[in-house]
C-alpha cells in the first residue's frame, strides 16, 4: 500500500476502492491508529452489507485489540445504528460502509464517544499521518500489553426502541407505506423499527446485497427513485420512503409518487421538534436549504441558524448552540436527542407521525412547507473553479438590491430569488442551487448563472 493516503482519507471519512486503494492489513493499521488518537480503552464497530465489510471491520478490531482495547462488534447495522451504540455505550465507534458508492468501494465513518464526529480537524488528519509514518518506517515496537477482547452484541432492538421513544406514534391512523431499501441496510433495520406500528409495509429490495443488483443505493439521484415512485402509485400507498446504502439518509415521495424536497421534510420535522420543546429552540439548516426552512422555524417560535454544507459543520453548530434539530438539502437530519447525530430513520418516523396524525394526504400536508420554486442541485464540469466563481461574482456585484456572501462558495440573494454556487472538494465541478418565488423567475436566474458557469 502507498504511504500517501490522500486519495483514501477524505474530509469526513475514509473512502476508497477495495483492494486497489485499501485492504484488511491497512484496516488493521486504521484500528491501531484510531485508538492511539482517541485514547480509547474500549470501542464499538459495525458494518454494512458490502462483501468486503465483515473482513475490513474484523481487521480494524484486531488492530485495536492488539493495543489493549476491548472491542464490541455490533455486526450488520445502519450507520445511525452505530451512532446509537456509540451514544448509548459512550464509546468511540467505527462504521464500515461506503454509503451510496458503487460495490467496489468501502470506507470507515469514525466518531468519538457519544457519536461526536471525527473529521479532518477532529482527529482524522492525525490518524492519516500516524498510519503514513508507520507505512514509511514500520509500525513502532509497542510496550507489551494484554490484548483487548473482541465480543459481539446485538443492538437492533434497543436502537429501534430508542427511536420509537422519541416520536409519539401511538395514535396514528393506519398507513400504507412503500419502502425501497435499495438492497442496503434499510432492509435490516426497517422491519424491526416499524414492528408493531399500524402500517401496511410494502418492501422493495430488502435483500441485503452489496453489489446493488436493482439500482444504486443513492436516492439523491432521481433515476434511483423511479421504481419507488411507480410502486407507490400502483399500491395506492400513502407515501413511499427510500433509504441510501447505509440507511442514514431518507427520501420521501407522496401519494402521487412525487418527490418531497428534503427542505420540506426539514421544515416539517423542525416544526414538530419545536412543538415538542415548548415552541422554542435553535434549528440548524445549511445555506442551500429552501427559504421555507428559516421561515417555518421563525413562525413556530424557533431560532434558525445558517451553516456551511457538510455534517461536521452542522454537528459543530448543533453542539455550540444547543440546537434541537438540524437538516440538510441532501436528506441528512440531525437530532439533539440522538447525540446530535444524523438519522434518516428518525426523520421517517416523524413523517409517519405527522401524516398519521391528521386525515389529509401527504401532498397537502407538505405543501405548507414547500413554498418556493427550486432548481435542485445542478453540477457543471469546469476547467477552473476559481475563475468561474470570480466571473459570477463580478456579474452580480454592485447590482441594486443584490447581496453577496461567501460563507460557502458564493451566495447571491435578492428579494425574489437567491442562488449558491459551490466548488466540489473532490472533482472539477461547480454545484448550483437556485430558488425563487415562482418557477419563471427561478428558471431565468438558473439559466443566467449556468451561462456564466459554462461560458
Amino acid at each position: 500500500m502507498s504511504a500517501d493516503l490522500s486519495q483514501l482519507v477524505k474530509a469526513y471519512d475514509v473512502r476508497g476502492v477495495v483492494p486497489d486503494q485499501w485492504d484488511e492489513p491497512l484496516a488493521e493499521l486504521f484500528g491501531a491508529a484510531f485508538v492511539e488518537v482517541t485514547g480509547a480503552d474500549a470501542i464499538v464497530t459495525g458494518h454494512d452489507m458490502r462483501p468486503s465489510s465483515p473482513g475490513l471491520s474484523r481487521a480494524f478490531a484486531r488492530g485495536a485489540a492488539a493495543r489493549g482495547v476491548d472491542v464490541t462488534e455490533i455486526g450488520l447495522c445502519s450507520t445511525d445504528q452505530l451512532y446509537y451504540a456509540s451514544g448509548a455505550f459512550d464509546l468511540p465507534g467505527a462504521m464500515f460502509t461506503a454509503s451510496h458508492n458503487p460495490a467496489q468501494y468501502n470506507g470507515i465513518k469514525m466518531c468519538r464517544a457519544g457519536a461526536a464526529p471525527v473529521g479532518q480537524d477532529t482527529g482524522l488528519a492525525d490518524i492519516r499521518e500516524l498510519i503514513e509514518s508507520w507505512l514509511d518506517a514500520g509500525t513502532p515496537e509497542q510496550k507489551p500489553v494484554t490484548p483487548g477482547t473482541i465480543t459481539q452484541r446485538d443492538t437492533l432492538e434497543d436502537y429501534a426502541a430508542h427511536l420509537r421513544s422519541l416520536v409519539d406514534l401511538a395514535s396514528i391512523r393506519p398507513l400504507k407505506v412503500v419502502v425501497d431499501a435499495g438492497n442496503g441496510m434499510g432492509g435490516h433495520t426497517v422491519p424491526t423499527v416499524f414492528a408493531g406500528l399500524p402500517l401496511t409495509l410494502v418492501p422493495m429490495y430488502f435483500e441485503l446485497d452489496g453489489t446493488f443488483p436493482n439500482h444504486e443505493a443513492n436516492p439523491l439521484d432521481p433515476a434511483n427513485l423511479v421504481d419507488l415512485q411507480k410502486r407507490a402509485r400502483e399500491e395506492n400507498a400513502d407515501l413511499g420512503i427510500a433509504f441510501d446504502g447505509d440507511a442514514d439518509r431518507c427520501f420521501v415521495v407522496d401519494e402521487h409518487g412525487d418527490p418531497v424536497s428534503p427542505s420540506a421534510i426539514t421544515a416539517l420535522v423542525a416544526s414538530r421538534e419545536l412543538a415538542r420543546n415548548g415552541g422554542s429552540g435553535t434549528v440548524i439548516h445549511n445555506l442551500i436549504t429552501s427559504w421555507s426552512v428559516p421561515e417555518v422555524v421563525r413562525e413556530q417560535g424557533g431560532t434558525p441558524v445558517r451553516t456551511r454544507v457538510g455534517h461536521s459543520f452542522i454537528k459543530a453548530e448543533m453542539a455550540r448552540t444547543g440546537a434541537i434539530f438540524g437538516g440538510e438539502h441532501s436528506a441528512h437530519y440531525y437530532f439533539k436527542d440522538f447525540w446530535n447525530a444524523d438519522t434518516g430513520m428518525l426523520a421517517a418516523l416523524h413523517v409517519l407521525a405527522a401524516l398519521g396524525g391528521q386525515d389529509g394526504p401527504l401532498s397537502a400536508l407538505v405543501a405548507q412547507y414547500d413554498r418556493y420554486a427550486g432548481s435542485g442541485e445542478i453540477n457543471s464540469t469546469v476547467a477552473d473553479q476559481t475563475a468561474r466563481l470570480a466571473a459570477i461574482k463580478s456579474a452580480y456585484q454592485g447590482q441594486e438590491g443584490v447581496e453577496l456572501d461567501e460563507l460557502d462558495g458564493l451566495t447571491v440573494a435578492a428579494t425574489d430569488w437567491w442562488f449558491n454556487v459551490r466548488p466540489s472538494n473532490t472533482e472539477p465541478l461547480l454545484r448550483l442551487n437556485a430558488e425563487a418565488r415562482d418557477e419563471g423567475t427561478m428558471a431565468k436566474v438558473r439559466d443566467e448563472v449556468l451561462a456564466i458557469i459554462r461560458a
